[in-house]
């Protein structure tokens, strides 16, 4: 078991094969880190599929709009939404982009981030200042590493459950 230093800046994930402990980066990402939080809560994040999964690149998730597999899950829409709260300004910094870094999903406006996020398979530097970092995955990346792949994957893998470590 991962050891937990700020169990209210840590995200517990389960996933089909175990549990992802992700240390989340407040004090270089606050806005995205208490909207992963705010969701998390909300129960939002439950059963949302991996939507792109990209071998040696990343696996993104986080559309609580279109791809909760429960409620409404459109394959088709995965991807394109969101949450019903605002988009989140860039918050860059010089955290790399390495893996099982989480990773702040969003369009080609760099102030368009919302819900979605990814997590690193590898270290990708060349996104490096361009999406903003807020996590650190510190235990389980071998279950991220287990999803299946695909844009869309014939049959995701989803979040059963996303929680803060706090309430857990």
């Amino acid at each position: 078991m991962a050891e937990i230093k700020d169990p209210e800046n840590t995200i517990l994930m389960e996933l089909k094969d175990g549990t992802v402990t992700i240390q989340l980066l407040p004090d270089v990402a606050p806005e995205h880190t208490a909207r992963m939080k705010e969701l998390a809560r909300a129960g939002a994040y439950d059963n949302v599929a991996f939507h792109r999964v990209i071998d040696g690149f990343m696996a993104q998730t986080g559309d609580v709009q279109h791809a909760n597999m429960e409620k409404d899950y459109n394959p088709r829409m995965a991807g394109t939404g969101g949450s019903d709260k605002p988009d989140l300004p860039a918050e860059f910094s010089k955290i790399p982009h390495a893996r099982g870094s989480l990773g702040a999903a969003r369009s080609a406006n760099p102030n368009s981030a919302n819900s979605q996020f990814f997590i690193n398979f590898k270290d990708n530097d060349f996104l490096n200042g361009q999406y903003t970092v807020y996590g650190q995955v510190i235990e389980g990346m071998e279950h991220v590493d287990a999803l299946t792949r695909g844009e869309p994957p014939a049959d995701p893998d989803r979040m059963i459950s996303v929680k803060v470590a706090a309430d857990a």
